[in-house]
């Protein structure tokens, strides 16, 4: 059964929604079926809506890999972070519909889209690894600092503070918050947005220059950061 469900849209607006289970984790198998789906986006879309299931975007790395050894886990973590940074470097614009909890990888994958999008309600967004005793790869520390608020980056990342979607939205984690019943019909009203104004390869090449300096550090090094932090733990 395929972990991302593909549904196209007017205007070339591709929407690709997570399904992995209550907790929407993030596990390699997650991750190498939405790199491929991205791919195709590439090609054949103008514009694509990430989602997940209602109340859930996710709750980040599949908790049963990590149980399985250094290994398996070193190997979920990088693709993990390989899949955050074809994100952040896509031609195409991506809108994340965050309609739910957004905690730890999922929080991740949700700031480096390029327009976020969460639901009102008692939805949770945290980087929870100082909470849990975890050390966080090199990837989430550069695209965090990348998208929050300065006065908000400390609480976020080193004390694992969590926020409500309102809060969220202030420290720079999403860009808005809609009713949970708009979510869907919002996210797909702003990609068509940007489908239909944002010019291409202009787009491509403003969003590449812009994000270059994150990009540049994080590209070569995911794999080798990775694989030391795992001998941290």
């Amino acid at each position: 059964m395929s972990l991302i469900q593909t549904e196209d849209h007017d205007e070339g607006v591709r929407v690709l929604r997570m399904d992995n289970g209550k907790p929407n984790a993030i596990s390699t198998a997650l991750s190498t079926e939405l790199l491929a789906a991205l791919d195709a986006a590439e090609k054949d879309a103008s514009a694509v809506v990430l989602t997940g299931r209602p109340g859930m975007f996710s709750a980040g790395f599949d908790l049963g890999t990590m149980g399985e050894g250094p290994e398996a886990a070193a190997e979920m973590v990088a693709n993990g972070g390989e899949l955050a940074l074809a994100v952040y470097h896509h031609p195409k614009p991506i809108v994340a519909a965050v309609g739910g909890h957004a905690v730890a990888m999922g929080l991740f994958l949700a700031m480096v889209c390029d327009y976020r999008i969460g639901a009102a309600g008692s939805f949770k967004y945290q980087a929870n690894e100082t909470a849990i005793g975890m050390t966080l790869p090199d990837f989430g520390i550069e695209f965090a600092r990348a998208a929050l608020s300065k006065r908000h980056y400390d609480r976020v990342i080193v004390q694992s503070e969590p926020y409500a979607p309102e809060g969220a939205a202030d420290c720079g984690m999403i860009d808005e918050v809609v009713p949970a019943e708009r979510l869907e019909a919002r996210a797909l009203e702003v990609a068509t947005r940007f489908a239909t104004t944002l010019k291409q390869p202009a787009f491509r090449n403003n969003k590449r220059m812009a994000h270059a300096p994150t990009y540049e550090k994080l590209a070569s090094t995911i794999e080798a950061n990775v694989q030391s932090l795992m001998g941290r733990q």
